[in-house]
């Protein structure tokens, strides 16, 4: 049963067609000008309209026009006394159902709705079925999306087709970035696994099995990875691509990692409390751009944080630049650190590249950042506020990319007090701060380092020694290590050469180290170091003073009260060399 309105002038031909209809028994209604059939459109709906052509006022075509405007989803079928192509193609093209000219007979009236209804149940049901099709499709496009696994598709033609948010996600990228592309162009380098995979899948229509991979990528730093491949097939059982699947499991390596290997990390090693606690602190602040200074001793480990903190990183295949300021002379270190330009000064003869911008996209150290001059405090300040700088003698400025690490053995609050240092550049530089313990705070890491380093000397000297005997591991741990983490080094590698036995003895480690003593006896901080008066200083004093600062200039005319030039100066004219 349909409900239908018929619109004819002639009260007759309504009531006749009314009553074929009736007998079917369908729901009429019946009015005799336009608008009275807008009215009852309007005020219900309807599943056939009948409509003569010719009506007073506006036209049948114009009502049929009305309804296609609606978007009425009633059957019109279209009458006319006067029938003529233009009239036909005109409903036709509207839309119109059928066009039937008078006289019209019931049979042919019957038969014409019949087939309109049939045809508008059809129509039902295929927008019944695209409107579940197209909820499947949100509802597959919205699992497709938040899944955890990545998802990517290629054709036969190995082009990049469908990629979901956590593929991307995984790969540094985004979907509308590899969507499209040659999947050769996307799996490269360090992702070649996954292009050899997908490969053999289309090769051989065949799943490959589950594999891990590691890769170090640009845009989303080192990944370990699960892939696996899948072909997939059509509604016709053809072929017509693979299937990548992808699981990130970075993170679950690293703490893999971390409970085999819990007291390392990097090439860090450390057991005690303190130094888990910098670890963990270095895995999170790693991720960020922040910029990070690290405080501790001579020999505590500070440009192995600094690399820790780079290799960890999204920067990690970008440059890891470090630069020792305080090895250097000011005119130099300006050079050093921004480059120059031909002419610049005496000896320019190029233009040069400096450290900032030779770092640009990775990480740049400034270690010894304490010793830098007033101006190149204020030019480092400028660095780190406005990320652009000016090369020697030159006036265009170049901007960078780069992460700034600084590093200090000073106490650099105190070095503050005494107007040495800006305290604006200080709090640029302290937004994260990391401060290294001295091996004598760290007492139970000492077994560890030394197995640690054992392990390296074996390895340089192709040696097979197992290890310090008990009275030795005893004596080293109550040493004080004043050079910290690289005298225990330097005193290790002494032992190795002098022992050839499988331990180590006491009488195989230096004398100071079995005494108690440090040679040079110096304090902890050198800030609390009281410098000797010049006409005192020895050779061998400043030669000792030397050596237990690795040759730090700076440092050592810190220590011996003097300027670097003059301490220069003595080392010159005393014929001292290095060790």
């Amino acid at each position: 049963m349909a409900n239908v309105l018929i619109v004819e002038d002639e009260a007759v031909l309504r009531l006749t067609f009314a009553h074929f209809l009736e007998d079917e028994g369908h729901m009429v209604v019946t009015v005799e000008t336009y608008d009275a059939a807008v009215h009852q459109v309007e005020s219900r709906s309807f599943d056939i309209v009948i409509t003569d052509i010719i009506l007073p006022g506006k036209t049948g075509v114009e009502l049929l026009r009305y309804l296609h405007e609606q978007d009425s989803r009633a059957e019109v079928i279209m009458i006319t006394g006067e029938p003529n192509v233009e009239t036909a193609s005109e409903a036709v093209r509207l839309g119109a159902f059928d066009y039937l000219a008078k006289p019209v007979t019931g049979p042919a009236l019957k038969n014409v709705v019949r087939l309109a209804l049939d045809r508008q149940s059809i129509a039902r049901e295929r927008d019944a079925f695209a409107s579940q099709m197209d909820r499947y499709r949100r509802e597959l496009e919205l699992i497709f999306q938040n899944v955890q696994e990545g998802i990517i598709t290629v054709d036969s033609d190995f082009v990049v087709r469908q990629v979901n948010a956590a593929a991307a996600q995984c790969l540094g990228t985004t979907a509308t970035e590899i969507a499209g592309s040659a999947a050769s162009d996307v799996f490269y380098g360090a992702l070649q696994p996954l292009a050899n995979a997908l490969q053999a899948t289309l090769k051989s229509k065949s799943p490959q099995p589950e594999f891990q991979m590691e890769a170090n990528l640009s845009n989303a730093g080192a990944k370990v990875l699960v892939a696996s491949t899948a072909p997939l097939i059509d509604a016709n059982a053809s072929y017509t691509g693979a299937l990548l699947v992808l699981r990130d499991i970075t993170r679950l390596s690293l703490l893999e990692n971390r409970l085999e290997q819990p007291h390392q990390y990097q090439k860090m090693v450390g057991k005690s409390i303190r130094m888990q606690e910098i670890f963990e602190l270095i895995e999170n602040v790693a991720e960020t751009d922040s910029t990070v200074l690290i405080c501790g001793e001579s020999g505590t480990g500070k440009e192995l944080v600094a690399a820790a903190l780079h290799y960890s990183s999204p920067r990690a295949d970008k440059p890891f630049i470090r630069v020792n300021c305080a090895a250097l002379a000011e005119d130099i270190l300006e050079s050093e650190l921004f480059g120059h330009v031909k002419g610049a000064f005496t000896g320019a003869v190029r233009d040069r590249v400096g450290r900032f911008e030779a770092a640009n996209g990775g990480t740049i150290l400034l270690d010894e950042i304490g010793d830098i001059s007033p101006r190149m405090q204020l030019r480092l300040l400028r660095v780190l506020q406005e990320r652009e700088f000016e090369r020697v003698g030159d006036t265009k400025p170049i901007r960078v990319d780069v992460r700034v690490i600084a590093s200090s053995n000073q106490n650099l609050l105190e070095v503050i007090h005494q107007g040495r240092f800006r305290e604006d550049l200080y709090y640029r530089l302290n937004v994260v701060r990391i401060e290294l313990p001295p091996l004598r705070e760290r007492v139970d890491d000492i077994p560890i380092l030394v197995d640690h380093l054992c392990k390296r000397y074996n390895m340089r000297f192709h040696r097979e020694v197992i290890g310090l005997a008990p009275e030795s591991l005893e004596i080293v741990m109550k040493y004080p290590w004043y050079g910290n983490i690289r005298e225990l080094e330097n005193c290790l590698e002494r032992a190795f050469i002098v022992c050839h036995d499988k331990t180590i003895l006491p009488h195989h480690l230096p004398p100071e180290v079995v005494g108690g003593r440090p040679q040079a006896a110096l304090p902890a901080s050198t800030q609390s170091f009281t410098p000797m008066p010049k006409n005192e200083l020895t050779v061998e004093h400043i030669r000792e003073v030397l050596d237990r600062t690795d040759w730090n200039i700076a440092k050592s005319a810190r220590i011996l009260g003097m300027a670097r030039n003059t301490l220069y100066q003595r080392i010159k004219a005393n014929g001292m060399l290095r060790g």
